[in-house]
């Protein structure tokens, strides 16, 4: 059995620093949200860099996706095209509803 160093897939070392990341994006997200030094969109922009750099830490650290490797390539190209098939299913729904409730409303 071979020692982990922390640079193997699933690695201890690479949760522990995915975990500590994330809890430090999650005090900043608070202390933004909730510290009023920001207002109005600039909390909305501020909170919205820090979840997409929460999204990233997840899916480096926890979910070992990246694009060192032929898998990690498919993978990441599944993610993306998930994610398209997602906004524009939300999306176009908001749409549908908006325009409906526009017509039958007047």
């Amino acid at each position: 059995m071979s020692q982990d160093t922390g640079r193997e897939m699933g690695g201890y070392r690479s949760y522990i620093t995915g975990y500590v990341i994330a809890l430090v994006l999650s005090a900043a997200s608070f202390w933004v949200a909730m510290g009023g030094a920001l207002s109005g969109w600039s909390v909305f922009a501020v909170l919205a860099v820090l979840a997409l750099v929460q999204i990233l830490v997840h899916l480096k650290f926890f979910l070992h996706l990246g694009l060192k490797t032929e898998k990690g390539r498919f993978d990441m190209l599944t993610l993306a095209f998930t994610t398209l098939v997602l906004v524009m299913v939300v999306g176009l729904s908001v749409w549908i509803i908006y325009a409906s409730n526009a017509v039958m409303m007047g």
